[in-house]
């Protein structure tokens, strides 16, 4: 009995061994090699060597594996075919699924670091393939192989904010100081608006310190959020302002010490008033309240 469960069992390791290397060889057979790509596809073939991924230095590297076909699948069938684009290989154009283009790059960058939030990104419920802003074969930066430079390639979608940073007051965006991706992870984030920060006002602090305080008096609308008060990308009021001032304190403050209410033709420059016309023109209230993101001195912000 013993004999024979054992020779059942030499049997079955055996002909596991057979189909093994079998399948081994059968998958091998279906893949062309990189040179037979390099016959009809030699620009892509060159951009694809002096990248980072065809360096053999580099563990892990394509270059170390299938080469091109390591993302575009076996190449035995695409040529016996004649080729074409899309016959029996995989292309990355908007014709194929994003979650199947996605799943080549995820396959070696699933785990990287910048990575953990991109199932929960609106890229990716967008439908955004990684491919989408980055090449490979064509890429104008080599670190992140972006399709093209920043801000530019971000406008090609989000163009109300190409518009907004084209505002009078507006951050340096196209003056090249800050990127998009200085405030936001174009990979996904657990926080609105994907910026790279728990809170909008933890964001700003990153180059505003020192509106963060503390102060012995606050102005409540500043540690609540920035954006109560100030719009993001470009505003045509200075100071990337909702509103211009004093109408935009007067959202808050009507009422106090002084009157409040919005000003009328009387304190205008034609108009009979004979003072209080500074509240009306220039910076308005903050000529007098310049503090205005908190003082430890004046409970009104002044000077």
């Amino acid at each position: 009995m013993k004999r024979v469960a054992f020779f059942l069992l030499f049997m079955a390791v055996t002909v596991s061994f057979i189909l093994i290397s079998w399948n081994r060889a059968r998958a091998d057979s279906e893949y062309a090699g990189s040179e037979a790509c390099k016959d009809c596809h030699e620009a892509y073939y060159k951009d694809f060597a002096k990248s980072i991924h065809g360096k053999k230095t580099v563990p892990g590297s394509p270059a170390n594996r299938e080469g091109c076909e390591s993302c575009h699948g076996p190449g035995a069938q695409h040529i016996e075919k004649g080729g074409g684009r899309g016959v029996a290989i995989i292309v990355f154009g908007r014709k194929t699924d994003p979650n199947a283009r996605d799943s080549k790059c995820l396959a070696c960058h699933g785990e990287a670091r910048g990575l953990p939030f991109w199932n929960l990104s609106k890229h990716k419920s967008a439908q955004i393939a990684c491919d989408n802003c980055h090449s490979i074969h064509a890429a104008v930066q080599g670190k992140g192989f972006l399709k093209t430079y920043e801000p530019d390639l971000c406008f090609g979608c989000h163009r109300n904010i190409r518009a907004q940073t084209n505002k009078q007051s507006h951050h340096p965006i196209r003056e090249g100081k800050i990127k998009c991706s200085s405030c936001h992870n174009s990979m996904g984030t657990t926080s609105k608006g994907m910026i790279r920060a728990d809170s909008v006002n933890e964001l700003c602090y990153k180059c505003h310190a020192e509106k963060r305080g503390p102060y012995a008096f606050e102005h409540m609308p500043v540690p609540e959020n920035c954006l109560n008060c100030h719009e993001i990308h470009g505003s045509n009021h200075s100071g990337l302002l909702v509103r211009k001032v004093p109408l935009l304190c007067q959202s808050c403050h009507n009422d106090g010490g002084h009157p409040g209410n919005p000003y009328t033709n009387l304190h205008s420059f034609s108009g009979p008033a004979t003072s209080g016309k500074n509240r009306f023109f220039g910076r308005s209230c903050l000529n007098c309240h310049g503090n205005i993101h908190g003082s430890s001195l004046s409970q009104s912000f002044v000077r």
